[in-house]
C-alpha cells in the first residue's frame, strides 16, 4: 500500500520492504555500480513504486557535496551551449550525480552570485561555461571546496583547470580563407560582445589590418543573443554602409544563415558573388542549401571533458591545474569560393 501524501516514505522503509540494509539502498542511490544489477533493479523498482524521494540537505549533511555539479552558461537558449550541456550530460547520464544549471546573461555580479549559491550548497563541483567576469571570480575559485572546471579562451589566465579554445586564432583562419578565396570587402556580423566575440572580432581585425583592408564600416554587431533575423538585420545594414561587401565572416552559424537568407533576397548568388563563413558548425549547416562554411568548435567535447574531470576528481584522482586547447577545425563546404588546387 502506498502511504498518504502527509507521510513521507523513508529510506528504511525502502529497504525492509527489500530484505536489505539501509546502507544498501544507499549504495544503489550512490554508489550503483557496486550492487549486482538484479538487486539495484529490484531496489529501484521499489523505489518507484512507493514513492521515495531522497533526502538531498540530509545526503549533503552526511557526505561531502550534494552530488549536484553547477553549470554556469551565459545564455540557455544560445545553440552553441545547448551542444556544450549535452556533452556534460552524456557524461553524467550512468552516474549518480545530477546537473543544476544557471544562466548568468553575461552579467558579473549574478556570475559572482551564482557561484556563491552553489559552493554555500555543498557542490560536488562547478563548470564555468564561457563567463564575463572570470577575474572577478578568481578568488572564489581558489578558495572552492570543490574541483572548478573553466571553458574560456586559451589565451585567459585563470586559475584551476580551463577547457579552452583558441577563439582569435579561430577567426583569423576563418578570415584569411575568405580573402584566400578571392574576397575582398569582408564583413564581421557579430551579436553579444562577451569575451569569446570580442576575440574573434579581435582575429578577425588583425587579418584584415595586415591586408591592407580593414574599415569599421564592416563591423556590424549588436549587444544581444545572436538569432538569424539579426543576421539578416546586421547584413542589410553593412550594405548600406559598403554596398561592395562581397563576403561575411558570422560569429555564430545561426547569424550565418540569416545572412545566407538575406544576400539570397538581395539576389546575390553564393559563393560566386557572395562568400559567407560561419562559426561553431551546428547541426544545421552541413544540410543548408547551399551548406555552411564554417569553423567547427568542439562543444560537445567541452561538455563531456568538463563532466569528466569533475567526475574523476570527486572520485579521488587529483586534479591537476591544467589548460586543455581542444582546437578548431575550419570546414569548408559551398557558401565559400572553391580554393584553387
Amino acid at each position: 500500500m502506498r502511504r498518504g501524501r502527509s507521510e513521507k516514505t523513508t529510506l528504511l522503509d525502502v529497504a525492509t520492504r527489500a530484505g536489505v540494509s539501509a546502507i544498501t539502498v544507499s549504495r544503489v542511490l550512490r554508489e550503483p555500480e557496486k550492487v549486482s544489477q538484479d538487486l539495484r533493479r529490484r531496489i529501484l523498482d521499489l523505489i518507484e513504486d512507493m514513492e521515495y524521494v531522497p533526502d538531498q540537505a540530509a545526503r549533503a549533511l552526511a557526505s561531502r557535496h550534494n552530488s549536484t555539479f553547477g553549470v554556469l552558461v551565459a545564455s540557455l537558449t544560445n545553440r552553441a551551449f545547448l551542444s556544450f550541456m549535452q556533452g556534460i550530460e552524456e557524461r553524467v547520464r550512468d552516474t549518480s550525480f545530477r546537473i543544476q544549471y544557471a544562466n548568468t546573461h553575461n552579467c558579473i555580479e549574478e556570475e559572482k552570485r551564482q557561484v556563491r549559491l552553489l559552493l554555500s550548497q555543498n557542490t560536488a563541483g562547478i563548470v564555468l561555461g564561457g563567463l564575463e567576469g572570470i577575474g572577478a571570480l578568481s578568488d572564489l575559485i581558489e578558495r572552492a571546496n570543490c574541483p572548478v572546471v573553466q571553458v574560456v579562451d586559451v589565451g585567459l589566465k585563470t586559475p584551476g583547470t580551463v577547457i579552452a579554445v583558441d577563439h582569435i586564432a579561430a577567426a583569423a583562419t576563418a578570415t584569411r580563407h575568405l580573402l584566400k578565396c578571392g574576397y575582398r570587402s569582408i564583413a564581421l556580423i557579430g551579436g553579444a560582445m562577451d569575451e569569446r566575440g570580442r576575440r574573434r572580432t579581435q582575429g578577425y581585425c588583425q587579418v584584415m589590418q595586415e591586408a591592407g583592408l580593414f574599415d569599421e564600416n564592416l563591423l556590424q554587431s549588436e549587444n544581444a543573443t545572436t538569432t538569424t533575423q539579426m543576421g539578416c538585420r546586421l547584413l542589410r545594414r553593412a550594405m548600406k554602409l559598403r554596398p561592395d561587401i562581397d563576403a561575411t565572416f558570422c560569429q555564430n552559424d545561426d547569424l550565418a544563415l540569416g545572412v545566407l537568407f538575406e544576400a539570397q533576397r538581395m539576389g546575390k548568388n553564393v559563393p560566386d558573388d557572395f562568400g559567407i563563413c560561419g562559426y561553431n558548425d551546428l547541426d544545421f549547416a552541413s544540410v543548408m542549401e547551399p551548406p555552411l562554411t564554417t569553423v567547427r568548435i568542439p562543444l560537445f567535447e567541452a561538455g563531456y571533458r568538463s563532466a569528466d574531470i569533475m567526475i574523476r576528481c570527486v572520485e579521488g584522482k587529483a586534479m591537476e591545474r591544467q589548460v586543455i586547447n581542444l582546437g578548431f577545425e575550419l570546414i569548408e563546404r559551398r557558401t565559400t569560393r572553391r580554393l584553387p588546387a
